[in-house]
């Protein structure tokens, strides 16, 4: 996107575009199984607080980041290299500011219907299973929750759920949005959303639990002439 706005040309390699789509598929599916990590986190810290550190161990935290990002990785590589079966005509135009594979796959020249059989049973099962962990996560932890007899308990644990299930909120939308969508239009809002807007937002949202951040954000807001 930098460089097509810099030489203000649009235009993309054949091979160039094959990369630039597994890259997509990696880090998205990597941010995917991410995700599902932190709501283990969050729902041991919540429903076995006095385990959380001998649980959450770096050995098991770098023991799992290595086998998102491997799936990941082989996903990836996986889908982009079907995309090599197909063939395509001259003078392409992709509805989306970057090369993503099911409009890869919709301009082919053929039917492409075994590239999106593989494409929606990987999408299904990479996308089904994190998010099936995060739903669980989140299903013991309102449980948990629920039983706080404090309501300033009930607010610290959801307050340390907040952050994460804005991000999941944002990701999961969009990404499913771009995935299932027939329109070229919402589908390239959906894919600015998951791909630019989501992780732009994660350090501003995630930082929000910080007591500095909070004092500052709201002397900002204090000042801003419309908020007054």
């Amino acid at each position: 996107m930098l460089v097509n706005l810099q030489a203000q040309n649009q235009s993309i390699t054949y091979p160039g575009c094959l990369t630039q789509v597994c890259f997509v598929l990696v880090f998205a599916s990597l941010e995917s199984f991410l995700l599902s990590v932190m709501a283990y986190d969050r729902y041991v810290a919540i429903c076995h607080p006095l385990r959380h550190t001998t649980i959450i161990n770096p050995r098991l935290c770098g023991l799992l980041s290595l086998v998102s990002l491997l799936i990941s990785i082989s996903d990836a590589l996986f889908l982009s290299l079907m995309l090599l079966r197909l063939s395509f005509c001259t003078d392409l135009e992709i509805p989306c500011f970057f090369c993503e594979v099911v409009q890869v796959i919709k301009v082919a020249c053929f039917e492409a219907l075994i590239n999106n059989i593989i494409l929606y049973f990987a999408a299904s099962i990479l996308g089904a299973l994190p998010f099936s962990g995060i739903i669980f996560s989140y299903t013991q932890i309102v449980s948990s929750i629920l039983r706080i007899p404090s309501a300033g308990g009930k607010y610290k644990a959801f307050s340390t759920c907040g952050s994460h299930l804005s991000v999941v909120s944002l990701f999961y939308v969009s990404a499913f949005g771009a995935t299932f969508t027939h329109s070229s239009r919402k589908t390239a809002v959906a894919s600015m959303l998951y791909t630019v807007v989501t992780p732009m937002m994660n350090p501003f949202i995630y930082s929000l639990r910080n007591r500095g951040m909070k004092g500052a954000l709201g002397n900002i807001i204090r000042c801003t002439p419309a908020f007054q």
